[in-house]
């Protein structure tokens, strides 16, 4: 776990002011950044400059009008990290929550970097709450402190004497204020070196229940999205794609989009063909109308059945090392019992209700303003300045709300931004445009979840313990040619493996490999990337090997978990939850399943039955141990939230190719999503932890197909082992 710390100093007046007309008090603090010397941090205050000679990355607006405004550098998508960042700074101010906003802050990576991107900035791997936890609380400690020290000078009464609460300074001779009155005054003053922190008794909000600081926005259509941006005299774009992946235009007819009323202009683009409008009724009209020629000689002919064909073959042998330990060989050699089985992932869409979508203007001084939901603004940006011939500094990029993402928009080479800003450029670079994609667009046109096979082959010894593991994972690297390729190590790609390479079970003789095969579909990652399948081919296998040593699938997977006691009590409280070893309902059967991923611990137990052919789950169990709970009812929401998710792609989720290589699906007619009424019951218990925070968009989501899985199992003897579900079970 990277340890952040981080050293509050006083700026000169020329370092302050590089965040215009803030005015009160602005405190600033820097997160180490890895492959960096620690620097110190440094508290930015009073009065504005242009001057940006230090790189803060986490900062507090205090406001004469007693608003505290807290810049997320991480994007909100509905995962929660406005209210959860904003917790921590509001906790050690002692403000009051009425008091505190949250805006996103500016793409700039210097200022914004995420430590644990390598300073990228950039949202994912859940990890917005670990790299900033004691960043944003010794920011709102420095803050504390500092409005005290003005108050006590301006009251003429000891520091220690004031209190705080609510957002109100208080004396004992009856002299209050509020944070506003003293901001100025505590922009001149010495910021403290090392800021008190609280201690966890305490705390008046972190690991309670606040409302969301966006909700109320967000339901009554205040909210901002990039779809709500509009400018003057701005046109939208949407661009003809090619069906085929790597294939690229050779010729096109604009005649009849041209004669669309409403449609402005028509050009080519590396991306397709895009057709320019008045409006976006008019741009998908024009683009109906087009006539484009296709140029496929190297574009991916074939089917996804064909495509699994190959995975399926390459994992029969040993790929590249990814995980090893004791003597393979020798542990086969020990066993009394093998088993082996071939597992099959299809390609899945991210499918989040609002597709991409950005919205570029140039400005006076020659460069380009953007509106967009960036996950990865180090991504973005750079990708928009080529494109447009711009230094990143002529870039301003807008982070807007964004209808979820699951992966979607964290592009590592910024292919969407770089489209949007070709589109613009196309143009004539001068009039605003909004490029739009449909969600036909987004589903036909990638990025997905690689297709990925796996090969498990277990050895079992007279007492039933698992003596040898041997697993090849083949399938596609989605980092290969984009900013994260240094991952790839000794031909591993570590987010094709996470959660295999690291066993959470004590078994002494290991063999874990893999196969990189790329071709031209484009993929990327998923919510809780490879423990989608990871986590699902091993919770699977190890069930089942429970089962052939007599072993209850509970008390089997806590003897294995020696080193991994925190997994083991996740386990341990949902199969309390659910009351494990009780009989399950006539015709119902119980299934469970526990993975550590991003740092976080979750058990989910699950009750299914069989209805026409087809697995209906009704009751979900889940233990999370997400360290610190900073929002307890954030946490169970995105524990729901991802239990929903993972169950419609284990189910129902399938991209497929057909002959020739078109994509076969277009929308939620046939690209099925689990719909209301078959979501299950869903209980969820945070377990209390004085462990660092750590992250919740993900990790609910590897369990609960494996959980399914091993439920099936127990009501029709076998185990799903190509997804989905669905069509599997009923082959």
């Amino acid at each position: 776990m990277t340890t952040l710390t981080s050293t509050l100093t006083k700026s000169s007046a020329s370092r302050r002011a590089f965040l215009a007309g803030a005015g009160g008090l602005v405190i600033g603090v820097v997160l180490p950044l890895k492959g960096r010397a620690q620097s110190s941090a440094e508290a930015v205050l009073g009065a504005a400059s242009t001057e940006q000679q230090y790189a803060p990355n986490a900062f507090i607006r205090i406001s004469p009008d007693n608003l505290v405004t807290i810049l997320i550098k991480h994007i909100e998508f509905g995962q929660g990290p406005f209210t959860g960042l904003a917790t921590l700074v509001a906790d050690e101010m002692d403000a009051d929550w009425s008091q505190i906003r949250a805006e996103h802050a500016p793409a700039n990576a210097a200022l914004y970097g995420n430590a644990l991107f390598g300073g990228m900035q950039g949202t994912g791997g859940s990890t917005a709450m670990a790299a900033s936890f004691m960043v944003m609380r010794q920011a709102g400690a420095a803050a504390r402190e500092m409005l005290v020290s003005a108050a006590a000078q301006n009251w003429g009464v000891p520091a220690s004497e004031i209190k705080v609460s609510k957002g109100v300074l208080s004396h004992a001779s009856g002299k209050t204020g509020s944070f506003g009155e003293f901001a100025e005054a505590a922009a001149a003053l010495e910021p403290p070196a090392e800021p008190k922190l609280k201690t966890p008794d305490q705390f008046v909000y972190i690991g309670k229940n606040v409302p969301k600081l966006d909700t109320a926005d967000k339901s009554t259509g205040k909210a901002m999205f990039t779809l709500d941006v509009y400018r003057e005299g701005m046109v939208t774009a949407v661009v003809e794609h090619p069906k085929k992946f790597g294939a690229v235009v050779a010729s096109f007819d604009d005649k009849d989009a041209r004669a669309i009323p409403g449609v402005i202009d028509v050009k080519k683009t590396s991306a397709g063909v895009a057709v320019y409008a008045k409006n976006t009724y008019a741009a998908l009209k024009g683009r109906k109308a087009l006539k484009v020629t296709w140029n496929d000689g190297a574009a991916e002919k074939r089917s996804s059945a064909e495509i699994a064909q190959e995975r399926l073959a390459a994992v029969k042998q040993r790929g590249a090392v990814a995980g090893e330990k004791g003597d393979i060989e020798s542990g086969f050699a020990n066993a009394t019992i093998t088993h082996e089985a071939e597992y099959l992932f299809p390609y899945l869409v991210h499918a989040p209700m609002e597709p991409l979508d950005a919205v570029i203007e140039r400005k006076e001084d020659g460069g380009v303003e953007v509106w967009m939901g960036s996950q990865i603004p180090s991504g973005d940006k750079p990708a928009i300045a080529a494109v447009c011939g711009l230094t990143e500094d002529k870039v301003t990029l807008n982070t807007m709300f964004a209808g979820g993402s699951f992966g979607r928009r964290a592009q590592p080479v910024g292919n969407f931004a770089a489209e949007a800003a070709e589109v613009f450029m196309a143009h004539g670079g001068k009039t605003p445009v909004k490029l739009m994609w449909t969600r036909e667009d987004d589903i036909r046109g990638g990025f997905y979840r690689p297709l990925m096979a796996h090969r498990i082959r277990a050895g079992l010894n007279d007492a039933g313990e698992i003596v040898a593991w041997e697993q090849v994972v083949a399938g596609q690297s989605f980092l290969s040619g984009s900013a994260f390729e240094g991952m790839i190590q000794n031909g591993v790609d570590a987010t094709m493996v996470e959660g295999a390479s690291e066993l959470p079970y004590d078994i002494p003789n290991v063999n874990v490999s893999a196969h990189i095969i790329n071709n031209p579909v484009t993929t990327l990652w998923w919510r809780s990337v490879g423990h989608t399948h990871t986590g699902y081919a091993v919770e699977t296998f190890v069930d089942e090997l429970l089962d052939k040593a007599g072993k209850d699938a509970v008390e089997g997977r806590l003897a294995m978990m020696g080193e991994q006691p925190r997994l083991a009590a996740a386990l341990r409280k949902a199969a309390d939850m659910a009351g494990w070893g009780r009989a399950a309902p006539e015709g119902r059967a119980f299934g469970v399943a526990a993975v550590e991923s991003f740092r976080s611990y979750v058990a989910e137990v699950v009750e299914v039955s069989m209805e026409n052919g087809a697995p209906r789950v009704h009751n979900v169990w889940c233990a999370v141990d997400c360290g610190v709970a900073v929002n307890p009812e954030v946490i169970k929401a995105q524990m729901e939230g991802g239990i929903g998710y993972g169950l419609s792609a284990v189910l129902f989720n399938e991209l497929t190719l057909a002959d020739g290589g078109e994509v076969e699906q277009s929308n939620f007619h046939d690209y099925r999503s689990l719909r209301i009424g078959e979501m299950p019951n869903v209980e969820v218990e945070v377990i209390a932890s004085t462990e660092p925070p750590t992250g919740v968009g993900e990790p609910g989501t590897p369990p609960i197909g494996p959980a399914v899985a091993n439920a099936v199992r127990r009501l029709t003897g076998r185990t799903p082992r190509q997804l989905p579900m669905t069509k599997a079970l009923q082959a």
